[in-house]
């Protein structure tokens, strides 16, 4: 295996907030190019059967994963979990358990959004997600589209469901070293997600790689859809200081909402350790 291996371990399907069922996913992934793939839905493992299932049918090398959700430095931080075992039950439980508070928070969210104006966001967005455990912003986000409060979804976060804005309510969710404590014990390898999203100082950031990598995690994201150049040679940077392997994958959600379709990533930097490298026991 080399770095010239299009891999994209980063992507979310209608078990948490994307639009495609595992299957559909698969099937894109495979028609793209991909020839390593990964599901990684929020802080949820429901699809792993589906996603294996539909990889082994499409000859599509796949690694189990899920992206949690971490609150670091008063943040929401996201890390990805790859190649554990999805019956683990420490990890199925710790999943559980940071579901458990998205629908408590989701109703105050509708409550607040009723008080500017959108009423029955909470009920409108029910029709995006089959489970109340699961439902999130983007759901919200797409309600709010389809009842001509907004014109399309990025615009809905930047009016309504960002920090400080009236939808806006915030959550806690587990500790960065439940988190890698979780992914590793099941046999996978951690991944901070999509670092360069953050919005840290440079001391919180140095703070969250060193924490991470005392916890045992061993990977960030380098290549990803909200990176950019800059971000691929800063991030690739912390593998060489933290040292830890470099991850690549799109973060797709919809075709008809992101930016970076599967597959479609420049290739990871030369200096780093691709993380497949050290999962390929875990291929499915």
């Amino acid at each position: 295996m080399t770095h010239i291996l299009n891999a994209d371990l980063h992507c979310h399907s209608v078990v948490s907030d994307g639009t495609l069922h595992p299957e559909e996913l698969a099937q894109r992934a495979k028609a793209n190019g991909v020839e390593l793939w990964s599901l990684t839905d929020h802080d949820e493992i429901g699809g792993q059967d589906q996603a294996i299932a539909a990889a082994r049918q499409a000859g599509l090398p796949y690694l189990t994963g899920a992206e949690v959700s971490v609150t670091f430095a008063n943040v929401t931080v996201h890390i990805l979990g790859l190649g554990f075992d999805h019956a683990n039950p420490a990890l199925v439980e710790g999943l559980r358990q940071t579901r458990g508070g998205r629908e408590q928070r989701a109703r105050a969210m509708s409550d607040d959004l009723a008080r500017v104006g959108i009423p029955g966001v909470y009920e409108g967005a029910l029709k995006y997600v089959g489970n109340p455990e699961l439902i999130s912003r983007s759901h919200f986000a797409r309600y709010i589209v389809e009842a001509g409060y907004s014109t399309d979804t990025n615009a809905v976060f930047r009016k309504y469901l960002a920090e400080g804005k009236p939808g806006y309510v915030p959550h806690r969710w587990a500790t960065l070293r439940d988190a890698v404590g979780w992914i590793t014990g099941a046999g996978g390898v951690a991944v901070i997600a999509h670092p360069g999203r953050y919005n840290l100082t440079a001391n919180e950031e140095f703070a969250l790689f060193s924490e991470f990598k005392a916890h045992g995690g061993q990977g960030v994201e380098v290549v990803t859809g909200a990176h950019g150049p800059a971000d691929y040679a800063k991030y690739a940077g912390f593998c060489s200081e933290f040292d830890l392997l470099a991850s690549r994958g799109s973060d797709f959600h919809s075709p008809t909402e992101s930016h970076t379709d599967l597959g479609k990533l420049p290739d990871l930097p030369g200096s780093v350790t691709p993380v497949w490298e050290q999962l390929a026991a875990r291929f499915h």
